[in-house]
């Protein structure tokens, strides 16, 4: 009798531990990972424009300042018409 009880919560306990196993593994991504992805593609491409900018002497500081923001407005999808006035 113990040992009939002793195997079906070892079997419980089995079945437990590979359920748990199997659905911690199954979504490692989220949407909120993705987003951060975005983000960090949309600095290093502002970053690559505004050293582009610098290592020419035709423009000031500011107008590479100008560039790298439009570069990153540009990558977020926000275009100078729908920008909101400053």
């Amino acid at each position: 009798m113990m040992r009939r009880k002793l195997l079906i919560l070892a079997a419980v306990g089995v079945v437990a531990t590979a359920g748990a196993i199997t659905t911690t593994s199954a979504f490692a991504q989220t949407n909120g990972g993705d987003r951060r992805d975005d983000r960090r593609d949309t600095r290093q491409g502002s970053r690559d424009e505004k050293a582009a900018c610098k290592a020419g002497d035709e423009k000031s500081r500011p107008e590479c300042r100008k560039d790298k923001r439009d570069t990153k407005q540009d990558e977020r999808g926000v275009d100078e018409a729908n920008k909101p006035n400053e």
